[in-house]
């Protein structure tokens, strides 16, 4: 059980950094809001490195981002984020290959390779909570610009790509979740085993003695 759950996990861990990757390249974590316009011939999106403008005959059109510093700070933090839960998410799933109780390096114990499959785990959480991060934060200002009265620019609606981050983040703390579990069970598995004893009794029965403590005022007396 313990096996499949650690297989189960691992392939959830890879299937969240294949959203991951393609949330981080998508271009479409905002849309441009048809709600105002008349005619809709032509679509506005943006991502994380480029914006796009597609039109109704099938042209595609995009520039990238001229400036690093000029953009705002939640967009370079999601830019951070995002990298940081694809390089998490490779290392934790070298990681927990190595952890797999169906691979053999070396001479490695249970207990370690139990140890080294729970840090696969924990790293696989975490970069599924850096993805959540950042789409959510990107989402929340996109949000608070749509229904800011005040706000004078275009209006955006949530992308495909904010919807991949988030399902990519779910799978990845599922997946670290089940690894977890597993190195859970598989020691206290160990530990009843440990701490277990069988008893047997015989027809004629069995007597226990128990040896009564020492007092102090008896004498021992050593014969050589």
């Amino acid at each position: 059980m313990a096996a499949g759950l650690q297989v189960v996990g691992l392939l959830l861990g890879v299937v969240s950094w294949c959203l991951q990757s393609s949330c981080t390249s998508s271009q479409a974590w905002k849309v441009k809001s048809q709600q105002e316009s008349v005619t809709s011939s032509q679509w506005q999106f943006e991502g994380l490195w480029m914006s796009c403008v597609a039109t109704s005959l099938g042209s595609i059109q995009c520039s990238r981002f001229k400036t690093v510093l000029g953009l705002p700070a939640h967009l370079q933090a999601c830019r951070a984020l995002m990298m940081l839960s694809l390089l998490v998410g490779l290392a934790s799933i070298i990681v927990s290959v190595l952890g797999l109780k169906c691979t053999k390096i070396g001479r490695t114990s249970e207990k370690v390779k139990d140890q080294i499959a729970l840090s696969g785990g924990v790293l696989f959480i975490l970069s599924g909570v850096f993805t959540l991060t950042a789409a959510s934060w990107y989402a929340a200002r996109v949000i608070q610009k749509f229904y800011d009265p005040f706000y004078e620019g275009a209006r955006f609606e949530l992308g495909t790509g904010l919807y991949l981050g988030w399902s990519a983040s779910c799978l990845a703390i599922l997946g670290g979740s089940l690894l977890c579990c597993s190195c859970r069970k598989t020691s206290s598995a160990a530990s009843a085993r440990q701490f277990s004893y069988n008893f047997s009794s015989t027809s004629q029965g069995q007597k226990i003695y128990r040896a009564a403590p020492a007092s102090d005022n008896s004498s021992s007396k050593a014969y050589v």
